[in-house]
């Protein structure tokens, strides 16, 4: 009898409980708000002039992001099925046949090229990467070899390299399991995407395209897809401006189907530890949304105002000249480049550079920058960053003159 009072005491008891927890967990939310975690591990913050590059931790998450991320943190449901919401939903906005959301494009690649072996066989999806038996090759222009390849080579597959049409007509096989494509790579290839899809279907081979910093422009996430490849994936934490730990795979709905079960939660499978959670499925898509409803055109002028801005701060130097140059495919935004006579400004771009991020505040510059340029990514500028930048350059150039 004492035990069952006691019980009953006890759930007398809960929703005291519940409020005091609750209380607790507001409380130390808001400890944590006014943490300086960075200043705390040493770890220096920096005005952003690059652009989005993964080891600068890439792009801010729209405010419509971070508030989807922080609601999903708070309830449980089954990621199965929000996988399937989720894809849905994203297919559905960018008029494709399915769509998944995937941990960054390095990932979609993976589950991409994964789904090509094995399409939706268990036993083939527990084997990779061991090959035997199933197909084992893709092809890729020899142009288009580059470090993110990788993601597809985690699968097992063999690159096979080619460089013309004619290649790829000799070099399709029934090892062939798929084309890729890099997007950004496309001025250094023979084969231009129409042609490499239209390949791709002349010989029945799934044409994957790696498109994942070519937004902007918006257009792309629309025109990629319908140029006819079977899969094609963006970033997500790029342009877009979702988690940097997120992507989209696009295109065939057996393929995604297929890549899916490549994935995590499935846990026999080659990226079970690729995993996206309930956050990062909704604040992709939210991303996404706010994304597509954005002024593109008054964000492009402000860039340009930017740019403008920066360079008039430094032109007046002696020997000082600068153009604004936009990439013409991956990142394809503007760009500040600045040049001068070092004889006159005794000082190379790179040590240029150097200065500005050691400096305070810190200020990093686009990767791009070498001994003839300065490069000045103003993309990812916060609200009065360039006026910061441009004081900075002109400071530094000028305490360097002869």
């Amino acid at each position: 009898m004492s035990h069952r009072r006691s019980f009953i005491q006890s759930l007398s008891a809960m929703p005291l409980l519940g409020g005091v927890f609750s209380t607790y967990a507001a409380g130390k939310a808001a400890q944590a708000a006014k943490r300086d975690f960075f200043a705390e591990l040493g770890v220096k913050p920096f005005i952003n002039a690059a652009g989005t590059y993964t080891a600068l931790t890439s792009s801010l998450m729209a405010p419509e992001c971070v508030a989807a991320y922080e609601a999903c943190s708070k309830k449980f449901v089954h990621l199965g099925k929000l996988h399937d919401a989720v894809g849905a939903r994203i297919a559905e906005m960018l008029k494709v046949e399915a769509a998944m959301v995937t941990s960054g494009a390095a990932g979609a690649i993976t589950c991409g090229t994964a789904a090509c072996l094995t399409g939706k066989d268990q036993k083939a999806i527990r084997q990779i990467p061991d090959l035997t038996g199933l197909k084992s090759e893709v092809i890729i222009q020899k142009a288009h070899r580059n470090g993110y390849d990788h993601a597809a080579r985690t699968t097992g597959i063999r690159m096979v390299e080619v460089e013309t049409a004619a290649d790829v007509d000799r070099a399709v096989s029934s090892k062939t399991a798929m084309m890729f494509f890099a997007n950004y790579l496309s001025p250094d290839g023979q084969i231009q995407g129409p042609e490499w899809v239209a390949l791709g279907k002349k010989h029945r081979i799934p044409t994957f395209a790696d498109c994942s910093a070519d937004v902007p422009p918006v257009e792309n996430l629309f025109n990629y897809p319908k140029t006819g490849y079977d899969l094609v994936t963006f970033s997500g934490g790029k342009g877009i401006c979702g988690p940097q730990s997120a992507g989209v795979l696009l295109g065939r709905r057996d393929l995604i189907e297929a890549a899916r079960l490549n994935t995590s939660p499935n846990s026999d499978s080659i990226a079970r530890g690729m995993k996206v959670n309930k956050e990062e499925l909704v604040s992709m898509m939210v991303a996404l949304e706010a994304y597509l409803k954005r002024d593109h055109v008054a964000q492009y002028k402000d860039w340009e105002r930017q740019a403008k801005l920066i360079g008039d701060a430094v032109a007046s130097l002696p020997s000082v000249t600068t153009k604004i140059d936009v990439p013409p495919i991956a990142n394809h935004v503007p760009h500040l480049h600045i040049q001068w006579d070092q004889a006159k400004i005794k000082l190379s771009p790179l040590a240029l550079k150097q200065q500005l991020a050691d400096g305070e505040p810190a200020i990093e510059l686009n990767p791009s920058t070498d001994q003839d340029k300065a490069v000045v990514g103003v993309w990812m500028l916060q609200p009065g960053e360039a006026t910061v930048v441009a004081r900075r350059l002109r400071e530094v150039l000028k305490s360097a003159l002869a």
